[in-house]
């Protein structure tokens, strides 16, 4: 079960990543006395009030595949991506599509800003303090019209700031997808920043999906284009190796990938011989979720 706490904050109001960690104490599962400014909707925790990773191990250890395979990749080259100016095409099955500003969605979102805790899970996982705003209220912005069932996102594909892309690990762009409810539930932001800094471009600046109960790679990046549409979006992973990789992607401990368990983790931070510990269904986000995928065989919807 994942515990939550209280607070609403902007970019400007959170603690600094010391006093964040440090400060930080577990009250009967809220979080509480974090330094931060006013009160607000509550935001989801990572499960078992684990600590938050530093800085560092977050933004020098990632998968982001168009600056290279390696974990240390996106750290050595992504500074090359420019993210100024930035905006995000938003079409399809909207009231208002049309090219929106990141500047201009910053202005709009800024007062509903909010601090998420949550764990992100591929074959590691890590705990990460996003600052962000839930991706409902940007689909709400456009106007989602009836009808709509699924929320397609596209990466950006910049050849020449991206070295990663001159091999064919993926079809690029990178692609991925949503079921509308997914989209829409509180638990689905739109990350603009990491601690209270703006979002590193190892980590998808300057704008990325954060969906915490499903495994990491489902967070798209560096997001250029959402398309609402009725038909199911094809994803780049799945595109790649369907036996291996579905289109929901959630975090199943009980179904195995093909070529290795997914009942334990192993936390990033911790050494090359750090404890596994048991793998969450949902990522500990059950009691939030479960219920979208009611009368589905999660053993073969994967």
């Amino acid at each position: 079960m994942a515990n939550r706490w209280i607070n609403t904050l902007n970019d400007n109001d959170v603690t600094p990543e010391d006093l964040f960690v440090n400060r930080r104490q577990i009250m009967g599962g809220a979080l509480a006395g974090i330094g931060l400014v006013g009160m607000g909707q509550a935001a989801s925790a990572a499960p078992e009030g684990l600590e938050p990773n530093s800085f560092e191990e977050i933004t020098s250890y990632n998968n982001y595949y168009e600056f290279g395979t390696g974990k240390d990749d996106p750290a050595k080259y992504a500074a090359s991506l420019t993210t100024q100016p930035w905006t995000v095409q938003i079409e399809g099955m909207v009231d208002k599509p049309g090219p929106y500003a990141f500047e201009d969605i910053m202005k709009a979102m800024t007062i509903e800003e909010r601090l998420y805790k949550f764990r992100c899970v591929e074959a590691w996982s890590m705990v990460v303090p996003w600052n962000g705003f839930e991706l409902a209220d940007l689909l709400n912005m456009a106007g989602v019209q009836s009808g709509a069932k699924y929320v397609a996102f596209e990466t950006a594909l910049r050849p020449d700031e991206m070295p990663g892309v001159a091999y064919n690990v993926l079809d690029w762009p990178y692609v991925e997808g949503l079921r509308l409810d997914e989209a829409m539930n509180p638990l689905t932001i739109m990350a603009t920043g990491i601690y209270g800094k703006d979002i590193p471009n190892q980590n998808g600046a300057p704008l990325r999906l954060v969906v915490p109960w499903k495994y990491g790679f489902k967070s798209i990046k560096s997001i250029v284009k959402i398309t609402l549409t009725d038909t199911q979006p094809a994803t780049s992973w799945n595109k790649a190796n369907a036996r291996e990789y579905g289109f929901y992607s959630n975090v199943n401990p009980e179904v195995d990938h093909p070529r290795w368990s997914q009942a334990s983790e192993r936390m990033i931070g911790g050494g090359l011989f750090s404890k596994r510990i048991p793998t969450l269904m949902f990522n500990g986000y059950e009691e939030e979720v479960a219920s979208l995928y009611t009368g589905m065989d999660l053993s073969k919807e994967i």
